[in-house]
C-alpha cells in the first residue's frame, strides 16, 4: 500500500474511532483527522512488529483495517487523556 492509502485509510480510520468514542475533543476535527492518519500508521506498524502480521499491499484487508482503527482509536483515548477538555 502506498502513502496515500495509507492517509485515506487514516482518514476513515479516524471516522470510524471518532463514531466509537463520541464526544467533544480538545483539538476539533483537524486534530482528530490528524490522529487518524497518525493511528493508521501507529496500527500498521504494531501489526507488524509486534503481532507477526504483516501489512499487506492490499487496501481491502480487514486486518490492516482493524490495526488502522484500533490505533486511530487508542491515539484518540491518550490525546483526551493528556489534554482533557480544554473547548469548555
Amino acid at each position: 500500500m502506498g502513502f496515500i492509502s495509507w492517509i485515506i485509510l487514516g482518514l476513515v480510520a479516524g471516522a470510524i474511532a471518532k463514531f466509537i468514542l463520541p464526544g467533544r475533543d480538545p483539538g476539533g476535527i483537524v486534530v482528530t483527522t490528524l490522529i487518524g492518519i497518525a493511528g493508521s500508521f501507529v496500527g500498521g506498524w504494531l501489526s507488524s512488529t509486534v503481532l507477526d502480521r504483516p501489512v499487506t499491499t492490499s487496501f481491502y484487508d480487514p486486518a490492516t483495517w482493524i490495526a488502522a482503527i484500533a490505533g486511530a482509536f487508542v491515539l484518540l483515548v491518550a490525546y483526551r487523556i493528556l489534554f482533557g477538555n480544554s473547548r469548555d
